[in-house]
């Protein structure tokens, strides 16, 4: 009975993929946000955004806290990745920045801690968490042969900036419980338990089977239970884990973006099912029974082709996968823009972390259209 029962899982899951291959676009849909400020946001004099997707609403509902690649960043060299040049290698700045509701700067903590701030977090009890994706690369090591090892972890801070607890080991790539691999995103649940993405390359050409692609599992102590997932294309599987959050239900919705889908699985990694008509999701934010999502990168680059669709953030209803708004990339099909992280506020507005430009945005809702 049981394998059968496995079975018939399995066919329910290969037709859910099916019926999901050819979803039309989902491009010409009302904007409710009349209102863009870019950039956004105060810094202290002489301090510079640096990339980031890194960006969350505190649990008052409009404070904003970011983490910044520190501004320090170089001009890109032409067909270079900013994967590589993005980061806080050698910087003083403090990333991890919260804002007022009006953009002015609150507090900053983080100093020197990391490489390649990737996402933030903010928990029921009111911790910060933050993902560092990469460690030092060969450039970063040859410029700074003196610095400490840093990134391939998450990071659990107290309000004021206090370590509490850090998951993987310092600049050293591998599989928990020692070690986690390129993390991006992390998100915890109702009971404490604490769920991190891993695999941030696996999008990229010449990836492979032996290419990271997982979500692991911890207890609130941080103690480790399970990984599930790897590389590959089918339910269950992920082409670089991109963002990770939980809704209501408690289900886990994966922005697997190297798939140009979301996955959505229960909390002991059972997939359910998945959504394409978000496009290729970078970042996720649900409030209020609306999902967002960020999609920053379809036909930006070369490996990135997704004909047909534009990119933006596309707003849903968490209950069906409805598709409802987009707000659209402001420079369209130029280049690699529009927003890679998103956040939500309590009356609405959406933040947008701009990787490309290098810049917060906010965007200020109308009244709720009809």
């Amino acid at each position: 009975m049981l394998a059968l029962t496995a079975s018939v899982a399995m066919t329910l899951c290969a037709i859910g993929a099916l019926a999901q291959a050819d979803v039309p676009p989902t491009n010409d849909l009302p904007d409710p946000y009349p209102v863009t400020i870019a950039p956004w946001g105060h810094l202290r004099q002489g301090m510079t955004w640096g990339a980031l997707n890194s960006v969350a609403i505190d649990n008052d509902g409009a404070s904003v806290w970011v983490a910044s690649r520190c501004g320090a960043n170089p001009d890109i060299p032409p067909g270079e990745s900013p994967y590589a040049y993005d980061s806080c290698a050698g910087s003083n700045v403090a990333p991890v920045m919260k804002l007022d509701s009006s953009g002015h700067l609150l507090k900053s903590f983080g100093a020197g801690m990391f490489i390649f701030p990737h996402k933030i977090y903010v928990d029921r009890d009111d911790n910060i968490w933050v993902v560092d994706a990469r460690s030092a690369n060969a450039r970063e090591r040859a410029k700074y042969p003196d610095a400490k090892p840093k990134g391939h972890v998450v990071v659990k801070f107290s309000p004021e900036g206090k370590v509490l607890m850090i998951l993987g080991t310092l600049g050293t790539a591998g599989d928990p419980p020692q070690a986690l691999n390129e993390p991006t995103s992390v998100v915890t649940a109702a009971n404490g338990d604490i769920f991190v993405a891993e695999g941030h390359a696996g999008q990229y050409p010449g990836q492979g089977p032996d290419s990271v692609g997982r979500i692991s599992k911890f207890t609130r102590e941080g103690k480790f239970v399970k990984s599930f997932g790897r590389w590959g294309s089918e339910p269950g599987q992920f082409k670089t884990p991109h963002d990770i959050v939980l809704d209501a239900r408690g289900r886990l919705f994966v922005a697997d973006r190297g798939n140009m889908r979301i996955q959505i699985l229960d909390q002991e990694g059972t997939y359910l099912e998945e959504w394409k008509q978000f496009s290729r999701p970078s970042g996720l934010y649900i409030r209020d029974g609306l999902l967002y999502v960020a999609d920053s990168e379809s036909n930006g680059l070369p490996f990135a082709a997704h004909p047909g669709w534009k990119r933006g953030i596309r707003i849903g209803r968490v209950e069906d996968g409805k598709v409802l708004y987009r707000i659209p990339d402001p420079l369209e099909m130029q280049g690699t823009s529009a927003a890679e992280g998103v956040a939500v506020d309590a009356r609405g507005d959406v933040y947008g972390g701009e990787v490309g430009p290098r810049q917060l945005v906010k965007h200020i809702k109308s009244k709720t259209p009809d």
